[in-house]
Formats: structure tokens, C-alpha cells, sequence
């Protein structure tokens, strides 16, 4: 038995060195274990052989067994095209080639006998099959008569022949000289679960007897990949629950108390009384908190953050909050400095923007410990920062942050502070499992008494007229809006309303009220100045990009206005909403987009129109988009690079696959037992060649 990851996919027939260059650049396949785990991405059914008398130009993939009467070429340079006639003495067809005219010329002729394979279309008038593929009767060197497997590939694949019937020759081959594979799971896995083994899989992933043993190789391989993702995640988070003591906050003092006592704003919610247990907990177990916060916008984190941060203070530790931005972090300084409003703790806001005296005075007091909290944004962890005794680190919408930026904030310490990530963005469950795997979940999943659910409508741009008269009412009533662009300036690919144009549109339709204008391209102190207008009532309309999608609270605005909604996502569309409906008054969410819109769009608008729960909306983002569109799998650290599981609807598996990790790691904590040890010599392999599933804490 030879090592298919050692093999070098340049020795395979069929490949050599210009393909293997090809399949190495445009797909990352080096060895013959790379091409063997490219799996199709779809199956056709090859069983039937249809009559050309039967054929239509509506119907979907077809297969045809005939001749070519005679080959015609039309046009000249980049219009020509080659048309081979078709017969199987039941009707004629036409096969269209545009590209590789002189390889079809050379290798087809008329009067042999060939089985085709194509979309039938129409083109004046005539039935026709572009670029089909087409193989003779006896060839055996291809999947048999059945389910016909079809691989992606790239133009400049196809432009060497590498399409996906080349690919599909490709895993034939290689098929046929493996005589065995090791198996990469124990037998009492395999039998427990109904899963067959892993050669048979795999053969029956490319190359399927029938339906029935494709979904049995698909169960396989599916949970496999998911089952060694959960464990490498969940042993991660073992050792280093096993390497890490963490601080005991075993107190609960006078900070905590004065603060419930004399200044909590409003009553907690009996989610958020939970989720503080649950921190309480933690931070009294003598291990390292590792804890992710979940709630929708507006359910009250902040809250929760501030009051683990008086359970640091009552303890005697220091605590610092991450934000992305910093306007977020200037948010959080005003409300936790309103929070705190006449009690004897010091709280300081560390930006890029604040330097000289201040930033020394500030430096030095977390030093002395007399600076207890400190806000700010990644300015927090550049060397010059130290902290006396830091204790709680929390990180809000910490999807903007890398790994490696994440990671300086828990270095600050010989023994790591507790850490508390908070994010508005909500998770799905799969999700949270594999972004989230190593860290326990709290979620608040109520809004404080007294909010109003937002009422979302949607309009298409040419009732502008009835839009602005909406807005002019509301501010006649004495509340705010806002209007947010995809773009800061006019895009010639893209033709969509753009933030300059629209702030002049806006300026000169409500001549009556103060407007003003923010972006990410503005300076900080300008940013601020503007925001500054917004929050404080000088301005009636706030003309925006997508900064203001996290941190922005203006309990008086109830409109948001989102030009194109169709170019956002739901989760984006959903963070933009919940800068309204912040205070007692009804708010409004208006989605503005043209009248063509595409299937995936018009469900997404219709979910946002009907719901306003943010794990539901973030459920069906997920079915829509995949897991690497959604905001912030992209900046997490990782990738997501699943061969073949599908995180938007196989989470029943990966719920499965999770569980059986679990008992795996409980039964055999050490790593010792006989029958697991090809599970542990398989994710040492799999940690070896792979992203570390590990690095996303």
C-alpha cells in the first residue's frame, strides 16, 4: 500500500508536468491524495439514451447515440464556429463547438458510431447541443452508464483540456491502480454510526453504482470531515483547560453592589440574570473563562460586560474592552462612563486619536493600577500598553479581529486574563460549533421591557416621492433618520446610488433639516464632529455607509433607510436595522431597491420584511449565502476548507459528529486506548497539513 500524500500527481497517466503545473495552480492539487479528495460537485444521470425525435430544446441534460453525418464551419477568427450534424436516424441535431476547433476536427470523424451528452438549446430554428461531451460506445476508460460525475474547473483548465470529463478520466485511472486503503476511522465508529469504509466511500464518491451508494459515500466522507473538525477543536480546548489556571474572582464587593443597588438603569431580563451566573461561574472556577456572548442588537451585552468588569474591580484585577472601531469604542467610554455615573472608578478610552500628556497619563495609570477599566481599539495591544494586574479582557464584535491581534491581549499576563467575546451578529448554531467550538455559549435572547419590534417595509425606488414624505412626517414628529449607501463614490461597474450624489439628493429634498454626512474614508476627529451632530439632535438626517452598522445608539432615530438593499447581505442588513428601535417609539426599517431582483434576493428581503429575530434571520443567511460569504467567518482567522460537508444544511451531522468527539475524548482522555489510536494518528496528520481549526479562540 503506497502513500497517495507523498505520490506526486505529475507521475499519473494521463497527467505530466504542463497539467500537473495547471492542477497545482488553478485547484492546489500536488499529490494523487489531492486529486482523489476533489469530489464532484454534481451527478447526471447517464441511464437513459433518448431518441432525437424526443428532444426539445427545454429539457435538461441529455444523451443521444448516433453519427456525425458531415462537420461545417461558419464565421471567421473570434466568431467562427464548427457544427457537426448529428443523426440517430430518428432526427437531426446540431453540435456547436466555439473554442478548440482543430482538437474536435481531429479526434471525431463522420460515420463513426458515438454516444453524446449535452443541454439541448435552440438556434434558428434548429436543436442544437453546444460543446457536448461525446465518448464511443465501448469506452471503458469512464464511469459506467449511471450517475455521471462532474467537476469544476477553471478556463484556463479547460483551455488545456483539463475540463471535467478530463478530471473524471483522471480519478478513473488513479481508481485503478489503488488495490487498498488504510482506514481512517475505528470499526466501532463505522458500525455505530452505519458509516461503510473508507475506500468504498470513496470510490462511490466519483464513481457511484447507484444513487442509494452515493449517499452512503456521502454520509461517510461528510461525517468524517466533521467528526475530525469537532475534535480537533474540543482537544485544543481540553489542553488548554488542562495548561491554564485562570484568576477566582470569589467576591462580589462593593463596585458590584453599589452598581445593582444605586445605578442599574432598568431591570436585567431573566436572560441576562443567566448569562451573569453563568459568567459568575466561571471566573469562580479557577480556570481560564473562554466564553462567547450572543445577543441580537439591543439586548443589553454592554450591560452584562460592565457588570463582569465590577466583579474584576471587587477582586482586585483591572479589565479592558476591545472594539473594532472607534466610534464603537467612544460609544462604549460614554455609556459605561454614564453607567458608572457617581461611583469612584476610573475608566479611560485608549484610540490612535488620543497622544501626548493624556495618552502618558493614561499608560501610567494603568501601571499604577489606578486606571481600573480601559476602553479602546487595537491600540490596546501595542507593547507600549501594560497593565498592573489585568484580569478581564472583552471583545466586542471580535469577528474584526484577527487571530494574531486577539491573541496580544491574553500575553499581556503570565497567567491569561478571562476572556468574554461578545458579538451582535448572530450565529448559527453550526456555526457557533465550528467559529466558536472551544468556547462555552451564553446567549441573551431578550430585548429589555418596553422596546417595540421594528416595522420593516420594503419599496422599490420609484416611490421615492411616498418615502420622503414618510421621513418628513417623522421628523416633523421630532424623531431622526438615517439613510445608508453601499458606496462611498459612483462605481462605473456597478450602477447603484452612490453616498456623495445621495447626500446632495438628500440635501436639496429636505432643504428644512440639517443633514450630515459619515464614511469610513472621513478623518476621526471629522467622523466624530458629524456623529457628534447626529447624537446630540443638530442634524435630523445621518447620510452613511455601512460604518454605523455596529455602536451607533441614537434612542431617538426610528428610520433607517437602506438604498439598494439588494446589494447587502441579511446579517448586514439585520446589523443596520438595530440602529433603530432603540427607544419607546415605534421605528421603521424601509428597504429601498430597483424592481429586478433575483430569487436569492427577493427571499432574502421577504425574511427581512417578516422577522425581526436575528438568529432566524442569521439560519436562513446561512442556507443563502454559505459559510464563507457571512460577515465574519471571513476575518475570524480562519478559512473554511470542507471538501465536502456543508455547514448550511448538514448540521444535524455535525451535531452527531460533535457528540461522538466528546465521548471519544471522554472515554479516552490520555490518548491511549488500542482502537483509537488511527483517530489520534489522523488528526496529528490532519493538523499537520491543514488550517489549525484551534487558532479561532
Amino acid at each position: 500500500m503506497f502513500d497517495l500524500a507523498t505520490q506526486d500527481i505529475t507521475y499519473l497517466p494521463g497527467v505530466g508536468p504542463h497539467r500537473a503545473d495547471i492542477l497545482n495552480k488553478e485547484l492546489n492539487i500536488r499529490s494523487l491524495h489531492d486529486l482523489l479528495y476533489y469530489f464532484p460537485y454534481k451527478y447526471v444521470d447517464r441511464s437513459r439514451i433518448y431518441n432525437i425525435k424526443e428532444v426539445n430544446g427545454n429539457m435538461p441534460y441529455i444523451q443521444l447515440k448516433g453519427y456525425i453525418l458531415s462537420f461545417e464551419t461558419f464565421g471567421e477568427g473570434r466568431q467562427r464556429r464548427l457544427v457537426a450534424h448529428f443523426s440517430d436516424n430518428t432526427g437531426l441535431v446540431d453540435l456547436v463547438w466555439f473554442q478548440g476547433i482543430k482538437y474536435v476536427t481531429g479526434k471525431y470523424k463522420a460515420n463513426q458510431e458515438y454516444i453524446v451528452f449535452g443541454k439541448p438549446g435552440i438556434f434558428n430554428g434548429r436543436i442544437n447541443i453546444a460543446h457536448p461531451d461525446i465518448d464511443i460506445p465501448s469506452n471503458t476508460t469512464t464511469a459506467p452508464p449511471g450517475l455521471r460525475p462532474y467537476y469544476n474547473t477553471t478556463e484556463k483548465m479547460k483551455r488545456s483540456s483539463l475540463n471535467s470529463h478530463a478530471i473524471e478520466k483522471l480519478e478513473c485511472t488513479l481508481l485503478g491502480r489503488i488495490t487498498s486503503l488504510k482506514e481512517t476511522l475505528p470499526a466501532y465508529l463505522l458500525k455505530e454510526h452505519h458509516l461503510i469504509g473508507l475506500e468504498e466511500a470513496l470510490r462511490n464518491i466519483h464513481f457511484p453504482k447507484d444513487a442509494n451508494w452515493l449517499s452512503k459515500a456521502q454520509l461517510r466522507l461528510k461525517f468524517e470531515e466533521l467528526f475530525y473538525l469537532q475534535l480537533d477543536i474540543l482537544q485544543y480546548s481540553k489542553e488548554r483547560q488542562r495548561k491554564y489556571n485562570g484568576f477566582v474572582f470569589n467576591r462580589i464587593g462593593e463596585a458590584f453592589n453599589t452598581f445593582y443597588q444605586r445605578n442599574l438603569p432598568f431591570p436585567l431580563t431573566d436572560a441576562q440574570k443567566r448569562v451573569l451566573k453563568e459568567i459568575r461561574k466561571d471566573v469562580g472556577s479557577g480556570k481560564q473563562m473562554n466564553r462567547l456572548l450572543q445577543g441580537d442588537v439591543g439586548s443589553g451585552k454592554t450591560l452584562v460586560a460592565l457588570m463582569s468588569m465590577l466583579m474584576a474591580i471587587d477582586n482586585g484585577f483591572q479589565s479592558c474592552m476591545m472594539a473594532p472601531t472607534e466610534i464603537l469604542a467612544n460609544q462604549h467610554y460614554q455609556t459605561l462612563c454614564d453607567f458608572l455615573h457617581g461611583m469612584h472608578i476610573r475608566v479611560e478610552l485608549l484610540t490612535g486619536s488620543i497622544k501626548g500628556k493624556k495618552r502618558q497619563e493614561i499608560l501610567a495609570g494603568l501601571i499604577t493600577g489606578d486606571v481600573h477599566i480601559l476602553i479602546g481599539t487595537h491600540a490596546i495591544i501595542e507593547d507600549t500598553v501594560a497593565f498592573s494586574h489585568l484580569g478581564l479582557v472583552i471583545i466586542d464584535e471580535q469577528h474584526r479581529f484577527g487571530v494574531a491581534q486577539r491573541a496580544k491581549l491574553w500575553k499581556k499576563n503570565a497567567t491569561p486574563p478571562h476572556i468574554l467575546v461578545m458579538t451582535a451578529t448572530p450565529i448559527p448554531r453550526t456555526l457557533a460549533m465550528t467559529l466558536y467550538g472551544d468556547l462555552d455559549v451564553s446567549v441573551i435572547d431578550q430585548l429589555p421591557p418596553g422596546r417595540k419590534p421594528i416595522e420593516t417595509r420594503h419599496l422599490f425606488d420609484n416611490r421615492r416621492d411616498a418615502l420622503y414624505n414618510f421621513i418628513r412626517k417623522q421628523i416633523q414628529e421630532g424623531r431622526q433618520v438615517y439613510i445608508v449607501y453601499p458606496l462611498i463614490q459612483e462605481s462605473e461597474k456597478i450602477d447603484i446610488k452612490n453616498l456623495e450624489d445621495g447626500y446632495m439628493h438628500i440635501c436639496e429634498a429636505f432643504p428644512e433639516c440639517q443633514v450630515c454626512k459619515v464614511h469610513g474614508k472621513m478623518k476621526p476627529a471629522e467622523k466624530d464632529e458629524e456623529m457628534q451632530r447626529f447624537v446630540q439632535g443638530e442634524a435630523q438626517i445621518m447620510v452613511s455607509t455601512t460604518v454605523i452598522e455596529v455602536g451607533v445608539n441614537v434612542p431617538n432615530a426610528s428610520v433607517m433607510v437602506i438604498e439598494n438593499a439588494e446589494r447587502f447581505g441579511l446579517s448586514q442588513l439585520h446589523q443596520l436595522r438595530g440602529r433603530v428601535g432603540r427607544g419607546a417609539d415605534q421605528s421603521y426599517c424601509i428597504l429601498v431597491t430597483g424592481y429586478k431582483l433575483s430569487e436569492e434576493t427577493r427571499k432574502r428581503i421577504e425574511i427581512m420584511t417578516k422577522s425581526n429575530d436575528g438568529f432566524e434571520i442569521a439560519e436562513a443567511d446561512l442556507k443563502l449565502r454559505g459559510p464563507g460569504d457571512l460577515e465574519g467567518t471571513q476575518q475570524s482567522g480562519i478559512a473554511f476548507h470542507l471538501k465536502i460537508a456543508d455547514l448550511a444544511h448538514d448540521g444535524q451531522l455535525l451535531q452527531y459528529a460533535r457528540q461522538a468527539a466528546q465521548k471519544l475524548i471522554g472515554l479516552d482522555p490520555e490518548c491511549t486506548h488500542e482502537e483509537n489510536r488511527i483517530v489520534w494518528e489522523q488528526l496529528r496528520k490532519l493538523r499537520n497539513e491543514n488550517t489549525n481549526w484551534s487558532d479561532i479562540s
